[in-house]
């Protein structure tokens, strides 16, 4: 059975390219070969990083520079102490001509994935979620587990490996020190206590989340008057202490001081926000629930599925489209809104998704797409004519927004087993895809 790392990357990758030729004692041991197996990577206490990047963006230049000395200093140290290198990395490079790819990698000092492997890359881009670059994901070697999806963020901020290997800090440490009520009076996180926790992000000067901040405090009056323990959080993206203060004085909750901006920062990429208002619900081990917390409020204002736990599979609302351009998701589209055709597809695809879910968790990972239906109305329309979906039924789709990709069954009928056949040659990297 292949280790989790061939899993991910396939049998080999290329070596970074050597300088001056392979030496004849290379030649002779078969080390002058531009593969390098990937199991090979593996090795107790070694970091792994997936490096998202690209010739023809300049911020991925600039992140090269400062990741390649970062990636010479550990190993001068792990050779100074002879002890196995503590780092390696893995071009993923998002260059649509092997011309930039090439040149991209003869830069660097570590290795790639083949240029021609491009549906191993969309394959990698989707488990990790990566839309942007440059993107650094560090894993275990030995499981392939994700420690942290923000290492750019670690990279710039420790230049020079001084708290390498970036442990990552559990919420529990992250929020400990004072919070704040609306009122000025300062308390401690213990007053958390064995609530739900969610952590709002957001800002003053941000329409959506003014919008979005009413609703929020009529849930939260309502879930509490309901006698569910729930407390809030608010991390502030204001400009300006002024700006906090009069956007908190509109708030019954706590916040972290807008002073703390090192607690601010660490909350936000400890869940990877990248854009407000956002909402994360945490249960009251301080363990994720559910990132998108405000599409889950806004798809039940009176709190009555509080905590919100993701649904595994759900009928595609205005409300919870908004998922689709974040996240991939597996639709399947019928002709009818009437419940004897909506039933049998709920039927169908429930345990499907159940078991994705599931084993996602049991992994300690995130689910890799979302489960939705999808009746007949103007909504489900304009989806379809926005991706460039055939305009007939049943159609089962997997639509990946965020990286303009769709993938489409083309099948006269539809079957679990067709279903699941179409889910993980999905999930294998077996397909296709096509544009947005």
């Amino acid at each position: 059975m292949s280790d989790p790392l061939t899993l991910l990357l396939g049998e080999r990758v290329l070596r970074p390219p050597p300088q001056d030729g392979p030496s004849a004692a290379e030649e002779a041991t078969g080390q002058g070969s531009p593969w390098l197996d990937t199991a090979s990577l593996a090795d107790p206490g070694r970091l792994v990083g997936l490096y998202f990047s690209a010739q023809w963006c300049p911020p991925c230049r600039a992140f090269t520079a400062r990741l390649t000395e970062l990636y010479r200093t550990l190993r001068a140290q792990d050779q100074e102490h002879d002890r196995v290198h503590r780092l390696e990395v893995v071009l993923v490079s998002s260059d649509a001509e092997v011309r930039g790819w090439d040149e991209q990698r003869r830069s660097m000092p570590w290795g790639a994935l083949p240029f021609e492997h491009r549906q191993r890359k969309f394959s990698l881009c989707r488990k990790f979620k990566v839309t942007t670059i440059p993107t650094l994901i560090l894993l275990d070697s030995c499981n392939a587990h994700v420690l942290t999806k923000n290492g750019v963020a670690m990279v710039t901020e420790d230049p020079h490996g001084l708290e390498f290997p970036w442990a990552p800090k559990t919420f529990a440490q992250t929020i400990a020190g004072p919070l704040i009520r609306p009122l000025g009076e300062m308390t401690d996180y213990g007053v958390l206590g064995d609530a739900h926790i969610g952590l709002y992000f957001s800002a003053n000067w941000c329409p959506p989340c003014k919008a979005f901040t009413p609703l929020l405090c009529e849930t939260y009056r309502r879930v509490r008057e309901a006698g569910k323990k729930f407390e809030i959080i608010f991390v502030s993206s204001d400009r300006s202490e002024e700006s906090f203060q009069q956007y908190f004085g509109e708030m019954p909750w706590l916040a972290v001081p807008y002073a703390d901006t090192q607690r601010r920062e660490s909350l936000g990429k400890l869940y990877s926000i990248q854009g407000i208002p956002s909402l994360i619900l945490l249960d009251p081990g301080g363990h994720l629930i559910t990132s998108t917390g405000r599409v889950a409020l806004l798809d039940d204002r009176l709190g009555l599925r509080f905590p919100w736990e993701p649904a595994a599979l759900s009928q595609l609302s205005p409300t919870n489209a908004e998922l689709l351009n974040q996240e991939p998701a597996l639709v399947l589209f019928v002709d009818s809104n009437e419940d004897e055709e909506l039933g049998p597809v709920r039927q169908m695809l429930q345990p499907i998704a159940e078991k994705i879910v599931a084993e996602s968790k049991a992994n300690g990972e995130e689910q890799p797409l979302h489960f939705f239906y999808a009746g007949e109305d103007d909504m489900a329309d304009s989806i379809r004519d926005f991706t460039s979906l055939p305009d007939c039924a049943p159609l089962l789709a997997i639509l990946d927004v965020p990286a303009r990709a769709k993938f489409v069954k083309d099948a006269e009928e539809l079957s679990p087993s067709v279903v699941q056949e179409f889910l993980q040659d999905y999930l294998q990297g077996r397909l296709e895809a096509e544009p947005i």
